[in-house]
C-alpha cells in the first residue's frame, strides 16, 4: 500500500497508521516533493506536476511495479483520485481519507491567483504586504495558504488549490473507499458524500467523533477501517 500524506504533512505522522497496516500490506509513505525530508521542486508545481512524480516513483521502487493500494489523505487524496484517473491500471484499489477533491471556490481562486500574479509587479508599492494579506485573508480565507513562507510553496499551493476534481472522479474506475470523520471541518463529510456518489461503486465509511487529523487522533480506528475493506 502506497500512502500519500496532506499537504504540510510527511511521512513520520502516518508512522502508527502504517505499523497496524502492516499485519497485510508492505506500506510505503514518501515525503511528497516540497514536505518532510525532499527538497523543493525548482519552480511551482501544479497537481499534474505531481501525478506525474508519482508515476516516475511508483516506476522506480521494484514492489510499485505492478499494481497497488493507493491511499491519499487530504491533498495527498487529491493527488491519489487524479492518479488513478490517469493511470487506472496501476491502482488495485483507492481509499480516500478526508480527500481535498471539492474546491468550494476554485474559479475565484483561480481570479485570485492570476490577479495575485500582476500584483506581484507592484510590490515596491508602500502597502502592498498589507494589502497582500488582506487578499488572503478575505478571498482565500480558510487556507492554510497565509501560513506558508514565501517562495516556491506558496505559489505551488495557490496552483493546486484551483483544481476542482468533483465533477473528475466520476473517471475513477477502480474500487474505492471513501473514509471521513464526521467532525472534519477541513473537508466536511458532505464532500466524502459527494464523491463517494459520483464514483462508480464507492463506499462511504465514516468515522464518528473524527475531524480532519484523523489519522494522529484516531490512527487505530482508520488503519481497523482500512484493513476491514482491503478485501485481502
Amino acid at each position: 500500500m502506497l500512502i500519500l500524506h496532506g499537504w504540510q504533512s510527511h511521512s513520520e505522522r502516518w508512522q502508527k497508521v502504517g505499523e497496524i497496516l502492516g499485519q497485510k500490506f508492505l506500506v510505503i509513505v514518501p515525503d511528497l516533493p516540497g514536505f518532510g525530508k525532499t527538497h523543493q521542486p525548482f519552480g511551482p508545481w501544479s497537481l499534474d506536476n505531481y501525478v506525474e512524480w508519482l508515476r516516475e516513483f511508483t516506476e522506480k521502487v521494484p514492489e510499485l511495479n505492478g499494481s497497488f493500494y493507493l491511499m491519499g489523505h487530504s491533498f495527498g487524496g487529491a493527488l491519489a483520485a487524479k492518479f488513478t484517473i490517469k493511470y487506472n491500471q496501476r491502482v488495485e484499489k483507492l481509499f480516500l481519507v478526508s480527500a481535498a477533491c471539492v474546491r468550494k471556490y476554485a474559479f475565484i481562486k483561480k481570479i485570485a491567483y492570476r490577479i495575485a500574479k500582476i500584483v506581484k509587479v507592484f510590490a515596491f508599492i508602500p502597502g502592498y504586504l498589507m494589502f497582500r494579506k488582506a487578499v488572503y485573508k478575505f478571498i482565500i480565507r480558510k487556507s492554510d495558504y497565509i501560513y506558508q513562507q514565501d517562495g516556491i510553496m506558496k505559489e505551488t499551493y495557490l496552483r493546486t488549490i484551483t483544481e476542482d476534481l468533483s465533477q473528475k472522479v466520476c473517471f475513477v474506475k477502480v474500487p474505492t473507499v471513501a473514509i471521513w470523520g464526521d467532525k472534519d471541518t477541513s473537508t466536511p463529510l458532505y464532500q466524502g458524500e459527494m464523491i463517494s456518489k459520483k464514483i462508480p461503486h464507492a463506499q462511504l465509511v465514516v468515522i464518528p467523533g473524527a475531524d480532519h487529523s484523523l489519522h494522529i487522533k484516531m490512527p487505530e480506528a482508520l488503519a481497523q477501517e482500512i484493513l476491514n475493506n482491503s478485501n485481502i
